[in-house]
C-alpha cells in the first residue's frame, strides 16, 4: 500500500522535526517547510495531508488553506490546523475554510498522530480504499471525458495511448503480457503485431514526463505501472 505523504508547515523548526520524526516512526513520509511561501514550492498537490500552523510570518495559514482550497489540484487535500489561536472565531474560520481538524498548542504528539490517521481515515477516496485509483499523484484520468492530466495540464494522448494509460493505472501493480494490452486495447478486426505495444508505450512514456518511470517494462512479460518516486 502507497504511503501516506504528509507536509509539515510551520514557522517553528525544532516542531517540524518532532512532528516530522514521530510521524515517520508511525509509518507516513513527511516533508516540512517553515513558511506558507516555501509550501507552494515543495507541489502540495502530491501530499495526502497537510499540518498547518496559522500564525507564521508572511502569508497565514489561513490565505494558504485558502488558496489550496480555490485551486483544483489541491481542493480535495485534507488540512489540519496547528495553532496557538485558540478564540472561537479563529476555530470558526478554520472550518469556514475547509479545514477537517483543529489543534491547539501546546499538544501532545500523539494527539496530533492520531488525529492524523483519523482524518486520512474519514477522507480516504474509495480508490485508495480498493486500491484501484485513477489518481496517482497529480497524474489523474476523467473517465467521463476520457482525457488526462498532469498538474492539471492536459496531456494530448491519442485514443490508444489514453486506454493504455487507463488500464494500468487502474491496475496498478499488475504486469499485462503484450498480447493482453492488444487484446484489451486495440479493436479486434484490427490486425497488429506485439511490436506496436512497445511502439504506442514509449510514446506515451514521452508524454507522462516525470511520471514514465512508473511505466515499467518487465522482460519476458510485458509492463505495468509501478509507484515510484517522482
Amino acid at each position: 500500500m502507497e504511503q501516506k505523504r504528509i507536509l509539515i508547515v510551520d514557522d517553528e523548526r525544532d516542531l517540524c522535526d518532532i512532528l516530522s520524526f514521530n510521524l515517520r516512526a508511525a509509518g507516513y513520509q513527511t516533508e516540512t517547510a517553515c513558511s506558507a511561501e516555501e509550501a507552494l514550492q515543495l507541489r502540495p498537490e502530491e501530499f495526502h495531508l497537510l499540518l498547518l500552523d496559522v500564525m507564521m510570518p508572511g502569508m497565514s495559514g489561513f490565505e494558504l488553506a485558502r488558496r489550496l482550497k480555490e485551486n483544483e489540484p489541491t481542493h480535495h487535500i485534507p488540512i489540519i490546523f496547528l495553532t496557538a489561536k485558540d478564540a472561537e472565531d479563529d476555530t470558526l474560520e478554520g472550518f469556514a475554510l475547509g479545514a477537517d481538524d483543529y489543534v491547539t498548542k501546546p499538544f501532545s504528539v500523539r494527539e496530533v498522530t492520531a488525529r492524523v490517521k483519523a482524518v486520512l481515515g474519514r477522507t480516504q477516496s474509495p480508490a485508495d480504499a480498493n486500491g484501484d485509483p485513477t489518481v496517482y499523484g497529480t497524474l489523474a484520468i476523467n473517465v467521463a471525458n476520457m482525457t488526462a492530466c498532469i498538474d492539471g495540464d492536459p496531456i494530448p494522448l491519442t485514443h490508444t495511448e489514453y486506454e493504455l494509460l487507463k488500464l494500468l493505472l487502474e491496475h496498478r501493480g499488475k504486469v499485462f503480457s503484450r498480447q493482453q494490452l492488444l487484446e484489451r486495447v486495440w479493436p479486434h478486426d484490427v490486425i497488429v503485431t506485439e511490436r506496436t505495444v512497445d511502439v504506442n508505450i514509449a510514446r506515451l512514456r514521452k508524454k507522462l514526463n516525470r511520471y514514465a518511470a512508473c511505466i515499467v517494462a518487465r522482460t519476458g512479460f510485458g509492463y505495468s505501472f509501478e509507484t515510484k518516486e517522482v
